[in-house]
């Protein structure tokens, strides 16, 4: 079967891919790595040199007669990065190499509503702005992660309040020229996981799955494919007829088995009133309850298990 046609920005996203997470590669077991020819490598990397993105030093040739230039990413280049959970607004700006420069925290409201949210994107944003002036650096990009994105309209988010179009146009009245780009949060932590963690696991095509105030998970591919980074909603699936009570309205889904504030209530040894108050409450708006703790246990077991062998 021929293979599937490649934009240049999935060609280039791929080669940028590669070396964050080697830290550097030669010419060759990178254009292999890409499914490139050397020569259309040399083009793309001549443009990418051009625009500050990569550098390629010398090196001691890997063997006899191989190659001496290792192409690594250019760790002048300034990135930014935004995060929304349901605690905070994070903003920090680091290199392609992962050091960190400069970060701030600003506390999500108790009841955040699409207003309060955008204000503190507008904070988070001039914060990032007199930063970035004080030490004249340029910003080559900035991203931003936001739970739940793609879920529903830029308008409506169902996690948390908050308007991704507002958010996008101040974006480009205070970094005119910069691009900017918006991700779902597990995308952003599959991202990170993969690129990051010495030793990942997996190298093809997995189920990413990340475990917090909900249940989220990524497909993770060939960097080269155009849905190379896909998420997947998990915690809304209903796991179990008459299971517990989910905060999105309906019964057993597995988000009500397995999120942080399910599996913390029957590890407390504290009364159920107490444990829902503050372990599942994590927003005025959004509240889980579970049954008692001998029931809940009991489930969560049986169920965990099907998980483990695969089973309905």
């Amino acid at each position: 079967m021929s293979e599937q046609p490649r934009s240049r920005r999935q060609t280039r996203a791929a080669i940028l891919g590669h070396l964050l997470r080697s830290g550097g590669m030669f010419r060759p077991p990178l254009a292999k790595a890409v499914r490139l020819s050397e020569a259309s490598l040399s083009r793309i990397l001549f443009d990418l040199k051009a625009e500050g993105l990569i550098e390629e030093v010398r090196r001691p040739a890997p063997y006899v007669g191989g190659p001496t230039g290792l192409v690594s990413l250019d760790n002048s280049v300034g990135l930014a990065a935004i995060e929304l959970t349901g605690q905070r607004l994070s903003v920090g700006v680091g290199g392609l190499s992962g050091e960190l420069h400069y970060t701030e925290r600003l506390p999500l409201p108790k009841s955040p509503t699409v207003e309060s949210v955008g204000r503190l994107f507008h904070d988070a944003l001039q914060l990032l702005q007199d930063w970035t002036r004080r030490r004249r650096v340029q910003l080559s990009q900035i991203g931003v992660s936001v739970p739940g994105l793609g879920r529903s309209s830029e308008l409506d988010n169902p996690i948390i309040p908050c308007d991704i179009r507002l958010v996008r146009g101040m974006l480009g009245e205070m970094f005119t020229g910069v691009p900017g780009e918006f991700t779902n949060s597990v995308v952003a932590h599959a991202t990170f996981h993969r690129c990051r963690t010495e030793d990942y696991p997996f190298t093809g095509p997995h189920l990413f799955v990340f475990v917090g105030q909900g249940v989220a998970g990524a497909w993770m591919d060939d960097p080269i494919e155009a849905d190379a980074l896909l998420p997947v909603e998990l915690g809304h699936m209903v796991f179990g007829d008459g299971g517990p009570p989910c905060r999105c309205g309906h019964h057993g889904c597995v988000e009500a088995y397995t999120s942080l504030p399910a599996a913390a209530v029957p590890a407390w040894p504290c009364d159920r009133q107490y444990a829902e108050r503050e372990a599942l409450s994590w927003r005025g708006h959004q509240r889980l309850a579970v049954p008692s703790r001998g029931r809940r246990s009991k489930g969560f077991g049986r169920r965990d298990r099907c998980l483990s062998d695969g089973g309905a």
